[in-house]
């Protein structure tokens, strides 16, 4: 998992509330267990008509937000079904943070798991933020994980909170396998060589 350490990138406005996790990526493309391949198919229903052509309305098919990497979004993000595909198509889209007044459990975690960070702020803050995405070209925020801030195009800086175990994972780029290798050398190690002391018959 890439390390999530300062972004700084386009922030595309999206306002809508309960964006749940079959808008972001519908069912029908739930058949891969590849973590790749999938930011082709993000908002897939919002984003492209039946025939396949772009919607020109959907705010990442306008030129401004074709690159964005942070999404500030309304109420109750990543709700519905917990599918771990919806952070999957964020990341292979290019998105690695997500700014909400709140968000679902279960999308919430999924994201830290998968090296996205998603902020949970007051709706003033959240406003503040929405108004500078929507300058287009010109809304380059810098979020900074290890000092817990958002800088917007002017200058002006918001303090956000994150759990420090969640904000340690992605620091260092750990999702559990990372966790795990992280500790083989102490904990596990340690464990056995005190169980092959205790027990040299096994």
């Amino acid at each position: 998992m890439d390390k999530f350490t300062k972004l700084t990138g386009i922030a595309a406005p999206m306002p809508l509330v309960n964006i749940d996790t079959d808008m972001i990526i519908p069912k029908q493309f739930l058949k891969t267990i590849k973590r790749t391949g999938l930011g082709v198919n993000l908002f897939d229903e919002m984003r492209f008509d039946r025939e396949g052509n772009e919607n020109p309305d959907f705010v990442l098919n306008k030129p401004a937000y074709r690159n964005a990497q942070i999404l500030v979004a309304g109420d109750n993000f990543g709700c519905g079904s917990s599918r771990e595909h919806a952070p999957w198509a964020l990341l292979d889209f290019g998105i690695r943070c997500v700014i909400s007044t709140s968000f679902a459990d279960i999308f919430y975690n999924n994201c830290f798991k998968n090296g996205i960070l998603p902020i949970a702020l007051p709706q003033e803050d959240v406003d503040k933020l929405m108004d500078d995405a929507e300058r287009g070209a010109n809304a380059v925020v810098t979020v900074d994980l290890e000092s817990q801030t958002i800088t917007g195009p002017d200058g002006g800086s918001i303090s956000f909170e994150v759990d420090e175990f969640k904000k340690h994972c992605l620091l260092n780029g750990l999702d559990d396998i990372g966790l795990t290798i992280e500790n083989a050398a102490s904990s596990i190690d340690a464990y056995e060589a005190k169980a092959g002391q205790e027990r040299p018959w096994v």
